[in-house]
């Protein structure tokens, strides 16, 4: 037994309200020197405000953080904080529109006097390179990959002196390939002394990468242990609660059967010129396929063209046997095509608007007549998606950006099924969320599918793609193979790859 090692950071017996709610009640972490630590739990257990009292962008109503054994700075000494801790958020704080070396000297671009611009790109050419990020200083931030601007932000983190970085749900908005690559900097960075507090969704990740897991639950600390001494069922068990561990069905369906009909969804030699080429497939009343692809397989830019949002090149899409105008949102939605974007935040919902106003926003011609709205209707479709998708909303006249993430997806998803959609294009749309809004989702899925909608699944995360009848893989921007129920991890990954076309 060595020495007992001084965490480099901890928060003793944090307590923090918001009014009558209270977001963590009596919590503790520690977080040991060069070890990578996992924050998991469902979506309001409080990891969130947790991470905003390790960043100092709140404080504690009690209880104590700490770093290195000493007390956090004040919250107004933003230096202090910048040195000791640093979050790479899922939605990045680079500005796109300043160069790398700018992003990375932000407000503190000469150390003294004018501006040097030779020298501002001399130091941002040296900070990238002693941490490995290939990234040419001079590039306009806006150009870079999803991945190389999350580097950036490390490599910003660590030249104010932090050694302990926060990673928020890094993972969110890359591929497979992506995903290696961070997690190859992340342990090289990890043998360099640099200690991460790793925040995902995703429990495979967990596994692969971290040593520690604390879990939260409604606010509070539930366990800390090692990763290899707590398995998949115990680690579920400790998120959701020991009763509701045992509904983890997620990829299982009801019992589905095709309707009659012309497709609820077809599409013929779809092309978007840059993104994919030559797509043709159908969806039957009552089925539900999946689309499967990397980041650059074009299998986003597909689903946003069955929505309206891109005009392809050529090529024809139909719903319910009726022709879709090409680019145009509103004839997608009068078509019947019910739509769940890749980025909730930039796409999603109006987060100033209500819970109600973003649930109904689509179907106005359910609400009234001659452009007067009924309140009284909107909020029974509100209240009706409440209790269908167990939407945690305390009213629902509260402005969606006070929800969880994990029900503004609800919200989103509330939204397209609002319109009684004969089809719907979901793209990925358990991203971000936690186990149990997992299931409620994909469960709102299969039943609009049981009632006879048709439904379109793009995603690369296989647990949203278990359920689905078939999956049609594509790489390269072109479908390359089809899976059967019953597929294979491997095989279904190796399409994605690119290692394997079946067509």
């Amino acid at each position: 037994m060595g020495e007992p090692v001084t965490p480099i950071a901890q928060a003793r017996g944090v307590t923090k309200r918001f009014g009558t709610t209270v977001a963590l009640d009596d919590v503790s972490l520690s977080i040991v020197p060069g070890e990578t630590h996992a924050l998991v739990g469902r979506n309001g257990a409080g990891k969130s405000t947790l991470v905003s009292l390790l960043t100092g962008l709140t404080g504690a109503d009690s209880g104590t953080v700490l770093f290195n054994g000493e007390a956090a700075p004040a919250i107004s000494d933003r230096d202090g904080w910048r040195q000791r801790v640093a979050c790479v958020y899922q939605h990045s704080t680079i500005i796109k529109t300043l160069s790398v070396a700018e992003n990375l000297f932000l407000n503190r671009q000469s150390e003294r006097g004018p501006i040097s611009w030779p020298g501002l790109r001399r130091r941002a050419a040296e900070l990238l390179e002693s941490y490995e990020v290939d990234v040419n200083p001079e590039q306009l931030a806006g150009d870079l990959t999803v991945e190389q601007r999350q580097m950036v932000e490390v490599a910003r983190a660590l030249s104010h002196g932090a050694r302990f970085v926060v990673m928020d749900e890094p993972t969110a908005q890359l591929d497979a390939g992506g995903i290696a690559r961070l997690f190859r900097k992340v342990r090289a960075l990890q043998e360099r002394g640099v200690t991460f507090c790793y925040i995902s969704h995703h429990l495979e990740e967990i596994y692969q990468l971290c040593q520690r897991v604390t879990v939260l639950r409604d606010a509070r600390h539930i366990i800390t242990a090692p990763v290899d001494e707590l398995d998949t069922d115990a680690l579920v068990a400790a998120m959701t609660g020991p009763e509701a561990a045992a509904s983890h069905l997620l990829g299982e369906t009801s019992s589905r059967t095709r309707k009659s009909g012309p497709p609820a969804l077809a599409v013929r030699e779809l092309t978007l010129a840059g993104s994919y080429e030559s797509v043709s497939f159908s969806v039957a009343p009552g089925e539900i396929v999946g689309v499967a692809g990397s980041a650059s397989s074009g299998a986003v830019a597909l689903a946003e063209t069955l929505a309206g949002m891109r005009s392809p090149t050529s090529g024809v899409v139909e719903a319910a046997g009726q022709r879709v105008r090409a680019g145009s949102v509103p004839d997608a939605l009068k078509a019947g095509i019910g739509f769940v974007p890749q980025d909730r935040r930039a796409t999603g919902f109006v987060p100033e608007l209500s819970m109600a106003e973003n649930a109904t926003m689509t179907v106005p011609r359910r609400l009234g007549r001659a452009g007067f709205l009924s309140p009284r209707r909107k909020a029974a479709l509100a209240n009706e998606a409440v209790r269908t998708l167990d939407i945690k909303t305390p009213s629902i006249t509260t402005p969606l950006y006070g929800l969880s993430g994990g029900n503004q997806q609800k919200v989103v998803m509330a939204r397209a099924l609002a319109s009684e959609p004969c089809a719907l294009v979901l793209i990925g749309p358990t991203a971000g969320v936690d186990i149990r809004a997992k299931e409620t989702l994909l469960a709102a899925i299969d039943a609009a599918a049981a009632a006879g909608a048709g439904a379109l699944i793009v995603s690369d995360e296989l647990d949203d793609l278990r359920g689905c009848d078939r999956v049609l893989v594509m790489f390269a921007g072109r479908l390359t193979a089809e899976q059967s129920k019953g597929w294979q991890d491997a095989d279904l990954v190796a399409g994605m790859e690119g290692t394997r076309d079946d067509r």
